[in-house]
């Protein structure tokens, strides 16, 4: 069996990152894809689905270096399903509602924001990054939070 999930927004928050119990790094991002269209009475609509995504190793500290809040990223990785459910992580907010997660381990990040539109004042304009992932799955244990 085979899962691919490609997700192309924007960083939401800065990526923040830690390391393991064995010092593999791991770095969180929050990242929002949208989509627009025009339903049956022509009444314009937008959709935002809020996706966590961890990445590992070498591409994990790469991230944390060179991305922030609001950059453009393509993420290729697996969708980390809830084991009770087998849907997204299902949780209880602080003020009693329910709530789920869309949780994905990247596996591929490619930064597609500009240079130049990074703060840098580089005129590289088509530039896309690949940073493959070192490491293979990582258990839920092995998270540090």
């Amino acid at each position: 069996m085979y899962q691919r999930l490609v997700l192309v927004g924007n960083l939401g928050r800065d990526p923040e990152m830690r390391y393991t119990p064995n010092g593999t790094a791991v770095t969180q991002m929050s990242i929002a894809t949208s989509r627009k269209w025009t339903d049956a009475s022509g009444t314009l609509k937008e959709e935002t689905a809020w996706w966590r995504v961890s990445v590992f190793g070498k591409q994990a500290e790469t991230c944390n270096q060179y991305l922030s809040k609001g950059a453009r990223v393509l993420v290729e990785g697996e969708l980390v399903v809830d084991e009770k459910t087998g849907g997204p992580r299902v949780y209880t907010r602080k003020d009693g509602t329910a709530g789920a997660s869309f949780e994905v381990r990247g596996n591929l990040v490619r930064f597609l924001t500009p240079k130049s539109q990074s703060g840098d004042n580089g005129g590289d304009m088509g530039r896309v990054t690949s940073i493959p992932s070192e490491t293979g799955s990582m258990s839920e244990e092995e998270l540090p939070f």
